[in-house]
This record gives C-alpha cells, sequence and structure tokens, in this order.
C-alpha cells in the first residue's frame, strides 16, 4: 500500500514536472527523444549484425586460407622442404594482409616452419589442433593485440603434420567503429534536422496559441476589441473562430453593461439631485414658513400673557410657550440636517465641523476632526455635497448602531484625491454582510462614491470597530487652486 502511494506522489510529481514545460519544448523534446532514440538503436543493432558478418567473413576467409596452405604444404612437408615450405608460409601472409601468423607442426608435434621471425609464442601451439578425421577445427583467441581467429587444418589426413593460420580481427573492429562512428555522425545530422523541422513545426503551431493567449489577457483585463488572426482551417483555425465569436459577445455584453450602467448612474444622479432639492425646499419652507409660524405663535403666546395677570394662566402660557420653543429648536435642526446653509453659504469644511459639534452636543460621542488640507476654496457642488452626506450618514450609523466611545474624521487631499477616514471604536461587523438589505447606509455611501469616480473601502470586524475610507480624485481646477494657495500662504 505504501509502495503503491510512493508511485502516485512520484508520477503526480513527474506530471507536473512535465506539465510546467511549454508546448514547443515539449514538442523538441519528443523529436529530439525519438530521432536519438531510433538513431542508438539503429546504430546498436547495425553495429552488432556488422560484427557478426565480418566476423564470419573473416572465420570463412581463414578456413579457405588455412585450407589452402595445408593443400600446399603437403609436398613441402613429406620432402621435408623446410625453406620452401617458410617461404610458402611468408608468400601466404603477405597475399593475406589480415593474416597474423602461420606455422606448420609435423606429425611428431615438433614446429617445422613459422612466421614469427624471433621467437616463437609459448603455449600457441597447443592452443588448438585437429584430429585427421575432421576438416578443420577453429579457436577465437583473445590477445593484447584483439581477437584472432586461429585455424588448424589436417595436412595430408594428419599424416603430414597440421597447418596453421591465424586471422586477426584488427580489421573487424576498425571497420565496425568506422561505421559506428558514421551512423552516430548520421544521427546527430537527423537530430539536427528533426530538431529544425520540430522549430518549424512549432513554430506554426504555437505562434496561433500564443496569440490567443495575448488575447485572452487582453479579454481578462476587460479589452473587448481585438481579435484574433486565423492562420488556417484546422482545429487551431476552429478555436480562432469561437474566441474572436466569444470576444465579440463579450464586447456587446460590455456596452449593454456601459450603457446601463450609465443609465442607472443618470437615474441614481437625478434621484439624488431631487433628494437634495427636495431636502433644500423642505429645509426653506420650515425655517421660512413653519419656524415664522412658530415664531408668531410664540409672540402671540407672551402677548396673552402680557394682557392678563391670572397665575394659573401664566403658567399654562409658559408651558406652552416652552413646548413652542422646543418644537421650534428640533425645526431648526431638522433644517440643518435636511439641507444645511452653512454648506451652501461657506463650504464643505465649515458644514462638517458644525455637524460634528452637533453630533458631541446631542450623543455625548467623542469624535476628533482633523481638516488639516481642506482650506476654504470651493469644491465642485457635487462633490461637497457628497462627502458631506457620506459623513453625515457614517457618523449617523456610529451613533446608532456602533455603541462605540470614541470617533474620529479625518478629511486630506493626498496625490490629486480627497480622502475621508472615519473611525470608531464600536462593536464592529462583517464586511461580507454588506450584500443584504440591512446595511442600506453603507450601501447609499458606495453609491455616492461610485457616482463621482469614488471608493469605499471598509475595514471591520466584529468587536474590533470599524474604519470607511473614502477617496474621491479631485479635478485639475480645484488642485491648480490648491497648490496656488499652499504657495501663497
Amino acid at each position: 500500500m505504501n509502495e503503491q502511494h510512493w508511485l502516485k506522489r512520484w508520477a503526480a510529481v513527474i506530471w507536473q514536472v512535465i506539465g510546467a514545460v511549454n508546448i514547443r519544448a515539449k514538442i523538441l523534446g519528443i523529436v529530439l527523444g525519438l530521432v536519438v532514440l531510433m538513431g542508438v538503436a539503429a546504430t546498436i543493432e547495425v553495429r552488432l549484425l556488422l560484427e557478426q558478418t565480418l566476423t564470419n567473413q573473416a572465420y570463412e576467409h581463414s578456413v579457405a586460407v588455412a585450407r589452402d596452405m595445408a593443400a600446399r604444404a603437403t609436398d613441402f612437408t613429406l620432402m621435408r622442404d623446410y625453406y620452401g615450405l617458410f617461404r610458402l608460409l611468408r608468400d601466404t601472409q603477405a597475399n593475406n594482409p589480415g593474416l597474423r601468423y602461420a606455422f606448420v607442426v609435423d606429425s611428431e608435434g615438433t614446429i617445422v616452419a613459422h612466421t614469427f621471425g624471433t621467437g616463437f609464442p609459448v603455449g600457441l601451439r597447443d592452443a588448438n589442433t585437429v584430429t585427421a578425421n575432421e576438416h578443420h577445427r577453429s579457436v577465437l583467441l583473445t590477445t593484447d593485440e584483439g581477437d584472432i581467429w586461429d585455424i588448424a587444418v589436417p595436412i595430408f589426413d594428419g599424416r603430414a603434420g597440421i597447418a596453421r593460420v591465424g586471422l586477426s580481427l584488427a580489421t573487424r573492429e576498425q571497420t565496425v567503429a568506422a561505421v559506428t562512428g558514421q551512423l552516430l555522425i548520421t544521427t546527430i545530422m537527423a537530430a539536427a534536422v528533426g530538431i529544425t523541422a520540430a522549430a518549424l513545426l512549432t513554430w506554426i503551431l504555437t505562434r496561433p496559441i500564443l496569440q490567443l493567449v495575448e488575447l485572452t489577457k487582453a479579454v481578462a483585463s476587460g479589452d473587448f476589441s481585438r481579435r484574433a488572426q486565423r492562420w488556417a482551417n484546422d482545429e487551431i483555425g476552429k478555436l480562432t473562430d469561437a474566441f474572436n465569436a466569444m470576444s465579440e459577445a463579450l464586447a456587446q455584453a460590455e456596452r449593454e453593461r456601459a450603457e446601463r450602467e450609465q443609465m442607472r448612474a443618470q437615474y441614481v444622479t437625478q434621484i439624488i439631485t431631487a433628494q437634495e432639492e427636495e431636502r433644500k425646499r423642505i429645509a426653506r419652507e420650515l425655517h421660512d414658513s413653519t419656524s415664522q409660524a412658530l415664531t408668531s405663535l410664540l409672540i402671540g403666546l407672551r402677548s396673552l400673557a402680557d394682557r392678563h395677570h391670572s397665575p394659573e394662566l401664566h403658567r399654562q402660557v409658559d408651558e406652552l410657550r416652552g413646548i413652542v420653543g422646543q418644537v421650534l429648536h428640533d425645526l431648526h435642526a431638522l433644517a440643518r440636517q435636511l439641507r444645511p446653509s452653512v454648506l451652501d453659504d461657506l463650504g464643505l469644511a465649515a458644514a462638517i465641523q458644525r455637524y460634528v459639534a452637533d453630533c458631541r452636543a446631542r450623543s455625548g460621542l467623542t469624535i476628533d476632526l482633523a481638516m488639516p488640507d481642506l482650506t476654504d476654496e470651493r469644491l465642485d457642488p457635487a462633490l461637497e455635497t457628497a462627502l458631506y452626506r457620506i459623513v453625515q450618514e457614517a457618523l449617523t450609523n456610529v451613533i446608532r448602531h456602533a455603541h462605540a466611545t470614541t470617533a474620529s474624521v479625518v478629511i486630506e487631499r493626498q496625490n490629486g484625491h480627497l480622502r475621508a477616514i472615519i473611525e470608531d471604536n464600536g462593536c464592529g461587523f462583517d464586511p461580507a454582510s454588506l450584500s443584504g438589505d440591512g446595511h442600506l447606509g453603507l450601501n447609499g455611501i458606495r453609491e455616492r462614491a461610485a457616482l463621482l469616480n469614488g471608493q469605499l473601502i471598509i475595514e471591520s470586524a466584529p468587536g474590533s470597530g470599524t474604519t470607511l475610507y473614502v477617496e474621491f480624485p479631485l479635478p485639475a481646477a480645484n488642485e491648480e487652486h490648491h497648490e496656488r494657495h499652499s504657495v501663497g500662504r
């Protein structure tokens, strides 16, 4: 069981390594492997066959030479003409370049002639012999000079002695080595041709694939305008057509999505604009009509009390005046929340300062406010309104839901952007739960940020507080004005 697990593990590792190699390397490796394998196999097979063939040829040649020499040596041996016999051996050796030695042994076992010159090798005489009834006997001797076919042939049916010849197989070795070298050179040339052909083939096959990979990355990055070139009518061509069709469908879907997003943004912008206009109208109505009516009521109550001297009536009038005064105070606060006039009159910084002061007074929450880079110049009205509403909604959520004791608001400029950071030490929540309808305030903040090409980042966890990062790109005109104002100071 452990062995099977080990094999599977190693197979997975090997497959992972092979799978990581690109297609070009795989094709080149396959072609090179096949060429080398076939070349090596052919070289080994040819070498073995050639060795066998040359060995058989050398054997047959040595037997023929030995038989011929034995036949011609019969008369010299019987007549004991050892000089003639020596000349016969020398001529035989001269006419057969591969013949290493030749000698004759008489019927008594004495070497009567040989071609060694200075001395006869010890033990060579006893290395091979033949009987009278044998045609010949062969022995393959292994010496320092290489293999030698030693052939023994009886002379005059063995009555005149034995003729021995030794044919060297050095020529066989040289021939086999030369042919092997040629085959290896041919294998290398075939491998070079195969690699070249495989490289061309892989270029033809992988070029459209690499193009599709590049275009896939472009599609992944949101560029649906590019199309793949069709190279052939094969499977890759069909894949190219399918990719182009997919890109066109994605481009059409992206156009439709952009149109829907544009329409949605327009609708949301119109809704928010209508809301702000309605807030302005209601705030003006409360301030101009309802507040005046309540003020007139206060004056009437005071006048009523002045005309009568009844203590009970004065007490009731004072109670009513207190109620009306509280209603008037709440009405003014409501009007400021609906649309603070300071936002239109003095700008974002003053409006946020006043709103934070109101939040401190109403909730008792410790709120730190820092606006180091927010100068007195006016920003785009839509940006001022959006950022004010975001701070308002964020602090409202902190007061109502966070159970926090401290909060901070930081508004700063950074790299051409206006950033607002609202942080509290409350109970926190899971940001992944924002997809539902239970966080309309935060979803509204996200909507307002998206309308002005801004973004909202929420960092929170249960029990760890919450931090909102809201960032808007500033128009170039506001940045130039801010830089000139900073230099002037």
